[in-house]
């Protein structure tokens, strides 16, 4: 019969895996939620751009006014992310290289760390030119 015998680490190197993976942790974790809150500022920023678009086209209508493309841009906002981000909406008459247009304007404050602490604020525009009767 033959005797089989595991092979050991040395004493001194027991348990350094543990430390290693830590050490490792240590700089994936920061990096890994860095990562996640910059998608999360985009996909706020890209979302409220769109809304204001979306806005401007809708009270740049034949019977519309801003007015109602501050609603529709607050109710697409709303739909999309939250509330929160859709409590300052303006909208306005305004002209476009010579040419009359309706200008939306989307001010929010995203959490800088994940869903909590300070905030990031952001102000994006959408403009269209208004439709002519």
């Amino acid at each position: 019969m033959r005797s089989t015998r595991c092979a050991r680490a040395p004493r001194a190197e027991v348990g350094s895996a543990v430390v290693d993976f830590v050490l490792v942790l240590v700089v994936l974790i920061p990096l890994f939620l860095g990562i996640l809150q910059l998608a999360l500022v985009l996909h706020v920023r890209n979302t409220l751009t769109a809304a204001a678009s979306d806005g401007a086209r809708y009270a740049a209508t034949v019977d519309r006014d801003p007015a109602d493309g501050a609603a529709h841009t607050r109710a697409q906002i709303s739909g999309a992310l939250s509330d929160r981000f859709a409590r300052e909406v303006t909208a306005r008459q305004t002209r476009v290289d010579g040419a009359a247009a309706v200008e939306v304007i989307v001010v929010a404050e995203v959490p800088a760390l994940g869903l909590w602490g300070p905030a990031v604020r952001l102000q994006v525009e959408g403009h269209a030119t208004e439709e002519s009767p």
